[in-house]
């Protein structure tokens, strides 16, 4: 069984907006619309449990119905889990809730709402990356030459640009060693999470790498937010 787990639980405070950035519209939807269209029509995601606020339940809601083939959305959309104090605890909140109809054996496919552009491919990619491991993470090489800097004014030493990897969305773990991984790091330790896969890498997990998707990006700032937009208008 493959469930994904769709985080739509944040603030948008980075962006100092009063509407989280994925509930922002965009050519005429909802931001966080385009990869639950894509999610939901999926044929290999069996279920989806979505991160979202109370406050912003019926509009996810009414995003759903208005979904191309609704039918998809009645059979796969399995309920709401409340965000909690940081990214990561809002992941253990929807594995808690993914337990109670998943065995530990299932993958859980975990994927933002502000990385709205998710392709169909990039989802079968990491599904099919995680067969054989205990998941899989799609990640870019850097472009860029990286520093090391401890105190972020002076250059401490440069590394090696070919060892270094972005890590991107969706990931993919397996349902019951992922939710222990999380679940050894309450209740401070989680707080102090900030990669989906780190719980899993600390816990010996072995996650495969796989080709990411430049496309797939989030939106984070407001050069983010009018980047896609500009495709949209594209498209």
């Amino acid at each position: 069984m493959n469930i994904a787990l769709l985080l739509s639980g944040g603030t948008g405070a980075r962006m100092g907006m009063d509407v989280p950035k994925q509930y922002l519209m965009a050519g005429g939807r909802l931001v966080c619309s385009y990869c639950m269209e894509t999610l939901f029509a999926h044929p290999e995601i069996d279920a989806v449990q979505i991160v979202v606020d109370p406050a912003w339940q019926e509009a996810v809601v009414r995003c759903g119905e208005q979904l191309p083939g609704r039918e998809s959305w009645e059979s796969k959309f399995r309920g709401f889990s409340l965000p909690g104090e940081n990214r990561q605890l809002s992941i253990f909140h929807g594995l808690e809730d993914i337990r109670e109809y998943a065995g530990d054996n299932a993958y859980v496919l975990v994927h933002d709402a502000a990385r709205p552009l998710l392709s169909a491919k990039q989802v079968s990619s990491c599904l099919q990356g995680a067969q054989g491991h205990d998941g899989a993470m799609p990640v870019l090489p850097m472009k860029d030459t990286v520093y090391y800097s401890r105190d972020g004014r002076s250059v401490g030493k440069l590394l090696e640009r070919s060892t270094i990897y972005a890590g991107q969305a969706p990931e993919v773990f397996v349902l019951g060693r992922y939710y222990e991984a999380n679940r050894r790091l309450l209740p401070e330790g989680i707080l102090g999470i900030n990669g989906s896969t780190e719980p899993a890498v600390m816990a010996g997990m072995d996650i495969a790498m796989i080709p990411g998707d430049e496309g797939n990006f989030k939106i984070t700032t407001r050069a983010d937010l009018e980047r896609f937009l500009r495709i949209m208008e594209e498209r």
